[in-house]
């Protein structure tokens, strides 16, 4: 809470300081008319009579009610107090009332006593117990006394003096004997001494109330102070003897029934409160009003002894009363006084004891204990600083605590010290400062403060964090920084990248990032372990922190992935920019290419960079995804180069995302259908395996070649790194491979054994998501026998452990799967699968196919292939035979099958079946010609030229 608000709240209320003061004013009126009508006697003697009885009585009742209304507001500890006074009141109110009764109503003489009497000598016990409830309670048995004894000295003190004025009158008045006389002197007796406790209570007890609601308990004591000083005027000799109802007098008695009815209400306040809700504690009292009760026994004697002197000094004899009075004052004052000797020497020494333990707590302490002085001087430093600081405490006892402290670190500590000692003690009792200190040793300790006000000056209580502050730093470094490479790691590489797209480099837009990718690192570790990897990613970082130029930040994001920021010199011009981060980029690139020396061996390993620009109003994660972007791209173009971003690279990411949900959303909903294409011998035209293909069913009925998802599901499968597309690219792996063999399972069941081919990549075939035995679980469920199935094993990736996919293509081989070698003439280790895996089938690849006519080197290769198979006493099949001139120059080249628009284009179920009725297809240019015009003028089946991309539905 700030200090105007702390202020705020020791301030009354708007509201309810305007009511109080109307109260004031109603009351001063109130009590004023009173006052002038009984000075000017009221008009009349019967008016006066009136007013003075009656009109006492009211606001005697007033005061009652009141009271009695409010002690059932407060809580249980002033209800009994107001609960009194509200019976005070109401007995001043029946006493009154009874005196209007015979002076009014009967007009004549009020008797002694009366029920009046008697109402008016319970006036005062009521008042006085209820100021006995509202004091603060004596916690001891010695205060209690002492409470009794600051009650009797200066209720003795008043009987001296009251006994020396008038009393001693009423009394030798009881002794004369005289009809009537006793009762009357013991009331005029009675009244006095009464009010002489009540004043008693109300000075002794002034001193001792009670914390809560101040305003209305003075108020209350004020009240029955003004009361007591009536009855005192009422009961001297001056006036008892002539008073009259409704004269001033009673002005006095009114206006303190008013004020005591008043009080609950308009003088009550809210304590003002702290900022935790609890009441404030009010400043300390000044040091006169402080000593007051103190100087209560004093006054009291003092007042004895004037009493005293007064009858000396008149000449008349000391009354024995007076003596003995003075006589139990007197000692009273010298019991009170040796009991405060007792308590001051109890509380010297409880207080050396408190000294003597603090002092041995502050020589103990480990803690520096220092006391400077408003100057900044130290007057005080405990021994700890020894140890501490490694310096004398007598040594720096005079020192300048400024000369102590780091100059990098001085402005701070006086403007947090300025600060502290501004703010107001109850808000900020303490505050905290760390800064260096210089030891003995002449280095620099942090060192961490308590600081205290101390009568205008500084209590600090230090010690040293200089461990503490060490390992923050370690642990701040280790939360910044890559454990292996010590480079920035992601979040502080992210938080500098914040840093130069905000603040005062907010418009320099030539600020670029770089994100970096280790092309082949994964043979690394796959070839020579992981440890050589580690060594190869430590030499790159420091290879990268020395490549960039001097303020800007190399860091490795994870894996073999690193990052570099380039900070802008301001320039505006875009193409000086580029070709400036283009040429640091290839100088990374080169540098990263360089051959590794790691274990003993030559490494190589290149970079692929992709750079993206801080265009303006780009936030940091989307400039991170550009560079992300752009160095995938750069993979994608062949690696080992450098990728500047480009917008459409982002459209083609969203593109990517809305086929790959086109992809989801057509497997969920059954839009894909499966189709056959026949697989033909090229010297019989016998159907020999039909190959399952995956087709899209649009919304027209028309099945679509899906390009676009096939593409990116071999993209997704090939790339064998978990992919966006990857769960969704295997989940159409599994229903093209369920739905194949299902249909298959069927056909033989109907009587048509030919087996299905479906192309299959090795990755897909070892991953290690699919259960272990899939493919064997799916023929025995289906019951497909062996040899039905043909896996074409499409090229695979240089990274597939060709161990594991030997072991696993062998024990498919066993239970009768043949294995067909799809793209031969093309792609990696086709001479390695030829020798180590169980081939049983050779697919030539489409691009030998198509040349194989015109050029005549593609007819050498693809014949020296063919040879290879033959000599292998393998089957070949050419893939994408669309014309008659391939067929003859295939089958001239020993070429076994093929398959193509030269054939059939993919088939549905029911033209499948009809084919396969059918049994063999016309080969073009072989013996079976005359086959040709007989199927087609049948009209079973055409061939096709083309690419076939659409089929028509069947009719149903």
């Amino acid at each position: 809470m700030s200090a105007p608000g702390a202020a705020l709240l020791t301030r009354p209320p708007v509201a309810g300081g305007g009511k109080g003061l109307a109260g004031q004013l109603v009351l001063a009126v109130v009590s004023g008319g009173y006052a002038v009508g009984a000075a000017l006697g009221w008009g009349s003697e019967k008016l006066a009579n009136f007013m003075g009885d009656f009109g006492l009585s009211a606001a005697g009742l007033l005061a009652a009610v009141s009271c009695y209304h409010y002690a059932r507001t407060v809580d249980r500890r002033e209800r009994g107090a107001w609960l009194m006074f509200a019976f005070s009141s109401f007995m001043g109110a029946l006493g009154n009332a009874v005196w209007g009764w015979y002076e009014v109503l009967l007009g004549r003489q009020v008797p002694e006593p009366s029920l009046a009497d008697f109402a008016f000598l319970c006036f005062a016990p009521p008042a006085i117990v209820g100021l006995l409830v509202l004091a603060k309670r004596p916690v001891t048995r010695a205060g209690w006394v002492c409470l009794g004894l600051d009650s009797w000295l200066i209720g003795g003190s008043l009987l001296t003096l009251s006994w020396s004025l008038a009393l001693a009158n009423a009394a030798r008045t009881a002794q004369s004997g005289a009809p009537g006389s006793v009762p009357r002197a013991a009331l005029s007796l009675a009244y006095p001494l009464l009010d002489i406790a009540l004043v008693s209570m109300v000075l002794v007890l002034h001193f001792r109330r009670s914390a809560n609601n101040r305003s209305a308990v003075n108020t209350a004591i004020a009240a029955l102070a003004l009361t007591v000083l009536s009855d005192a005027l009422f009961t001297s000799p001056l006036l008892n003897t002539t008073y009259r109802s409704g004269e001033i007098l009673d002005a006095g008695w009114f206006a303190g029934s008013l004020l005591l009815a008043y009080a609950p209400w308009g003088a009550h306040r809210p304590e003002p409160l702290d900022r935790g809700g609890q009441r404030a504690d009010r400043p300390h009292s000044r040091p006169i009003s402080g000593s007051l009760p103190a100087l209560t026994p004093y006054l009291a004697a003092a007042v004895c002894t004037l009493g005293i002197l007064y009858n000396v000094v008149d000449g008349r004899k000391v009354d024995r009363m007076v003596v003995f009075t003075g006589c139990t004052v007197v000692l009273a004052l010298v019991i009170r006084q040796g009991i405060m000797l007792l308590d001051n020497i109890a509380l010297t020494q409880e207080l050396a004891q408190k000294e003597n333990h603090f002092r041995s707590l502050v020589q103990g302490s480990s803690d520096v204990i220092m006391i400077a002085a408003p100057t900044g001087t130290l007057r005080y430093v405990s021994p700890a600083a020894a140890g501490v600081y490694g310096r004398e405490a007598e040594e720096l006892v005079g020192s300048e605590l400024a000369t102590l402290i780091h100059p990098d670190d001085l402005g701070r500590v006086v403007h947090e010290v300025r600060r502290f000692l501004a703010a107001p003690p109850t808000e900020e009792p303490t505050t905290r400062i760390e800064c260096r200190f210089r030891s003995g040793g002449g280095e620099w300790l942090n060192v961490e403060s308590t600081v205290n006000r101390h009568q205008g000056g500084l209590i600090l209580n230090s010690r040293d964090v200089t461990e503490r502050v060490r390992l923050q730093a370690q642990l701040q470094h280790s939360a910044e920084h890559d454990p292996l490479t010590d480079l920035p790691n992601r979040a502080l590489f992210t938080r500098r990248v914040r840093q130069a797209l905000t603040g005062r480099r907010a418009g320099d837009h030539s600020s670029a990032v770089l994100f970096i990718d280790l092309d082949g690192f994964k043979a690394v570790n796959d070839t020579i372990g992981h440890q050589a990897g580690d060594e190869l990613l430590v030499e790159a970082a420091r290879r990268l922190q020395d490549a960039v130029r001097a303020g800007d930040t190399a860091a490795r994001l994870g894996g073999d992935e690193f990052a570099a920021l380039i900070l802008g010199d301001g320039s505006r011009d875009r193409s000086a920019r580029e070709y400036q981060v283009h040429e640091i980029a290839e100088r990374l690139r080169t540098t990263l290419s360089q051959p590794y020396r790691i274990a003993g061996s030559e490494v190589r390993v290149a970079a692929s960079i992709g750079v993206a620009f801080a265009d303006p109003g780009i936030t940091p994660s989307d400039l991170m995804r550009n560079a992300d972007l752009a160095m995938y791209r750069a993979k994608a173009g062949g690696k080992d180069r450098v990728e500047l971003y480009a917008p459409q690279m982002q459209a083609e990411v969203v593109r990517k995302a809305e086929l790959a949900g086109r992809l989801r959303t057509a497997l969920h909903e059954g839009e894909f259908a499966l189709l056959h294409q026949p697989v033909v011998s090229l010297v019989t035209g016998e159907v020999a395996v039909v190959v399952a293909q995956a087709r899209w069913r649009s919304a027209q009925g028309i099945l679509f070649t899906p390009a676009e998802f096939l593409r990116v599901a071999e993209r997704g499968e090939g790339g064998g790194s978990g992919g966006p597309d990857a769960s969704r690219t295997a989940e159409l792996g599994r229903w093209l491979l369920e739905e194949a063999v299902e249909q298959a399972a069927e056909r033989h069941r109907a009587g048509h054994g030919v087996p299905v081919a479906v192309r299959m990549t090795a990755q897909r075939l070892l991953d290690r998501s699919l259960p272990r035995g899939s493919v064997e679980a799916l023929l025995a469920r289906h019951g497909l026998p062996s040899g039905a199935l043909v896996l074409e094993l499409a090229a695979s990736d240089p990274r597939v452990p060709f161990d594991e996919l030997e072991r696993r293509l062998t024990a498919l081989h066993r239970l009768g799967v043949r294995i067909a070698l799809d793209g031969f003439g093309s792609g990696y280790a086709a001479i390695s699968a030829l020798r180590r895996l169980p081939v049983d089938l050779l697919k030539l690849d489409r691009g030998l196919v198509e040349g194989v006519v015109e050029s005549a080197r593609l007819h050498k290769i693809t014949a020296g292939l063919l040879r290879i198979a033959n000599d292998l006493g393998m089957q070949s099949v050419a893939d994408g035979v669309d014309l008659p001139e391939q067929v003859a120059a295939l089958r001239a080249m020993g070429c076994t099958h093929g398959r193509g628009a030269a054939f059939s284009g993919p088939l549905d179920e029911y033209r499948l079946r009809r084919a396969l009725v059918r049994g063999t297809f016309p080969v073009p240019g072989g013996t079976a010609q005359h086959a040709l015009a007989a199927g087609a003028s049948g009209g079973s089946m055409a061939i096709r030229r083309g690419s076939n991309n659409e089929t028509p539905v069947p009719p149903t």
